[in-house]
């Protein structure tokens, strides 16, 4: 599982190669990204200043430095592939954040745009796409970007325990910088656990200001996920570039 990877020109992506070296050391059966791999900041409404500053050429420098980023996950995959016989085909999943909504919702509200920019804007190959707060489900644990109250569409506030208790589901949602995590256990001796977690990058993000210190920027592993339980195993970006250069 990738947590939010927020790409934009000139931050640091050589974590991503990390990541895809892991991937075919670990050979998980599936590769699930949370999505806001594209930060697309010519596109956020919450600049300092106020307002939306849009520039065509701004937005396509976005695109391509989310999409040169995140061949850098597969690339690996790819030339791992080549020394095997048999071929490692793990099942990849990106679940669009807020952050590449921010692009396709701009889109619908400039209807002149479309066939300009959109979902192909993202260079997705090879990757299942799903679209932005839809749940996908694997052996019981769903996955989403975050989890909305669906009285207001907002994520749901409070820790990984609240969480859990709103949603009611085994969950893994991104969108919440830092590792938060909470097991219960039902009367039925069924195990429910929920992560959160949304910072995998390598660079500082402004808006946390000095004392915004993420306590984990990494993946996670759900090894022997069985019927909406695993066991976890917490891989750093620090632990991962020891290991890979």
């Amino acid at each position: 599982m990738i947590p939010d990877t927020q790409v934009s020109p000139g931050v640091p992506t050589d974590h991503l190669t990390d990541i895809g070296r892991a991937i075919c050391e670990y050979l998980p059966d599936y590769v699930v990204h949370l999505g806001d791999h594209w930060d697309m900041k010519s596109l956020n409404r919450w600049i300092p200043r106020g307002g939306l500053e849009i520039e065509g050429t701004r937005i396509l420098a976005d695109l391509e430095a989310g999409n040169t980023a995140i061949r850098k996950i597969t690339n690996p995959i790819h030339a791992f592939n080549k020394r095997r016989k048999k071929k490692y085909k793990p099942k990849l999943h990106f679940i669009m954040g807020n952050h590449e909504e921010r692009l396709l919702r701009y889109v619908r509200e400039n209807p002149c745009l479309e066939g300009v920019f959109g979902e192909d804007s993202f260079d997705l190959e090879g990757w299942v796409s799903h679209p932005f707060l839809h749940l996908f489900n694997i052996q019981d644990v769903y996955f989403s970007h975050y989890f909305a109250n669906p009285n207001t569409g907002r994520p749901y506030a409070g820790t990984a325990h609240s969480k859990l208790r709103n949603v009611g589901l085994s969950m893994v949602m991104g969108h919440v910088q830092g590792l938060d995590l909470a097991i219960r256990m039902l009367p039925n001796g069924q195990q429910q656990r929920s992560i959160v977690a949304g910072s995998c990058y390598t660079h500082r993000e402004a808006y946390r200001g000095p004392q915004g210190h993420e306590n984990f920027q990494g993946i996670l592993i759900l090894n022997d996920l069985r019927g909406s339980s695993y066991d976890l195993m917490e891989l750093s970006l620090r632990y991962l570039k020891k290991k890979f250069r």
